[in-house]
């Protein structure tokens, strides 16, 4: 029986208490007690952070796991291997023997193998006359057995985490979705409420979580973000309730006709344009409520000056064509959002507007005007997005583009985009206004309808 004798190290490797309670307990090894060694060295690899060995120490074992001759680990059979360093490199994967060495006293600290020194030190097996090996000396492999109930448990342990880290990671995945959309659904549909606050807050809790996080600060974290995520559901809830939603989204339709050839500059039609929403705290010039109340919807014109068309064959068609399809997405149309925003997310249109300032939504359409052919967006492109989007939009869209102007290789195929997706409902200014706000790094500003 190998793990009947108590054996000290060969010379001048100090023998420890360590050693000798990992060679009294590679004794406790129950009778007829046999396991796979390859299905123990998964549940090693798995078990490895608690354990205390590198996989470069694993590799090693797993040379020294294939020099023993039988697939059972098992005392009957002899637990000790005794292959030399260069033939434990050549199995290792060309490992250099000095890292082996060290590799295997790691191994023997952590309690895997014990050694079993001969009188010379070297590794070798006597035999008796029948061919059977009598005494062998090399490392014995007996810890490995006594232990491969609490190695068993320990691999269990670790999968476990595992598993519960990676459902936090997805339930925290799944909670950054439903705030940034709800988050997003709301400024567009301008829901009342802190929305810049809360978009900042949920930022700062994403942002906190370190590269390579804890079990404990994923579950802060999971924790703080559902928090968050049922304040977003609740406020939304709310608003839902103390509003008399209607279920027909043509409700507030328009009817846009182009009747007005002069350009946007000498134009008063900025005036004239629905739901204007000023950010200095001046009433809406003409709230669409009260124009339903005044004239059947069905019924409702507003006149839209053009800008000055290329000489162009058959720009007036396509015109036409666009108005059209304008009326047939009214449902999609685009927010407005508050003048103050726009700056602040857009600082660098400020310098183009009259007076070298920007006062007003007509100061900032004015300026739109002159920054569109320096960004060289041609006038049919941004008499189409004016068509589509609203002047007021179409400005904003033209203030963000030369916020990003450096990270925009062609401003007018990209505004010509932006307007295909706005006429298909797909495209949202809100999205686009707080991304510029955060990258400015300014202070949040509250959105509100």
């Amino acid at each position: 029986m190998e793990g009947q004798f108590v054996t000290t190290p060969f010379g001048r490797r100090a023998m420890s208490l360590g050693m000798l309670a990992n060679q009294v307990r590679a004794q406790q090894i129950k009778p007829g007690y046999s396991i796979d060694k390859w299905k123990l060295y998964r549940s090693l690899c798995e078990a490895k952070p608690l354990l205390g060995v590198t996989d470069r120490a694993l590799a090693v074992l797993n040379a020294l796991l294939s020099f023993y001759p039988q697939n059972e680990l098992s005392e009957e059979s002899g637990l000790v291997v005794f292959p030399s360093n260069a033939q434990l490199s050549l199995r290792s994967h060309g490992m250099a023997e000095q890292t082996i060495r060290r590799h295997l006293a790691a191994l023997v600290d952590a309690g895997l193998l014990t050694r079993k020194d001969s009188p010379n030190g070297k590794r070798y097996a006597r035999k008796d006359r029948s061919g059977s090996i009598r005494d062998a000396f090399g490392f014995s492999l007996a810890p490995l057995l006594a232990r491969a109930e609490e190695i068993e448990h320990l691999a269990a342990k670790v999968v476990a985490e595992k598993l519960y880290v990676q459902h936090l990671r997805e339930q925290i995945s799944l909670f950054r979705r439903d705030i940034a959309k709800l988050i997003e659904a709301a400024i567009t549909d301008q829901v009342p409420g802190e929305w810049a606050q809360t978009f900042n807050e949920f930022r700062d809790i994403v942002e906190s979580v370190p590269r390579a996080p804890t079990t404990t600060e994923l579950e802060v974290v999971c924790d703080l973000i559902e928090r968050l995520r049922l304040k977003v559901l609740n406020h939304l809830d709310i608003q839902l309730k103390s509003k008399n939603l209607s279920a027909n989204p043509y409700q507030n339709e328009r009817h846009i006709q182009n009747s007005n050839s002069e350009s946007i500059l000498d134009s008063e039609a900025p005036a004239q344009i629905e739901n204007r929403q000023h950010a200095d705290g001046h009433k809406v010039e003409q709230d669409r409520e009260d124009a339903n109340n005044a004239v059947p919807w069905r019924s409702v014109s507003v006149s839209i000056p053009s800008l000055p068309e290329p000489n162009m064959v058959g720009s007036d068609d396509r015109a036409a064509t666009i108005i059209s399809k304008a009326g047939d997405n009214r449902g999609s149309e685009l927010k407005s959002f508050p003048l103050s925003l726009v700056l602040q997310a857009c600082p660098d249109i400020a310098a183009y507007g009259p007076g070298g300032g920007i006062r007003s939504w007509r100061d900032l359409i004015s300026a739109a005007s002159v920054v569109k052919s320096m960004l060289g967006v041609t006038p049919s492109a941004y008499h189409d997005a004016c068509t589509i989007m609203g002047y007021d939009n179409a400005a904003t869209v033209i203030a963000c583009i030369l916020q990003r102007a450096t990270k925009i290789n062609s401003a007018g195929g990209y505004l010509r985009d932006l307007t295909r997706r706005t006429e298909k409902g797909e495209f949202a200014i809100g999205p686009m206004l707080m991304s510029l706000v955060r990258s400015n790094g300014g202070p949040a500003t509250t959105l509100q309808s």
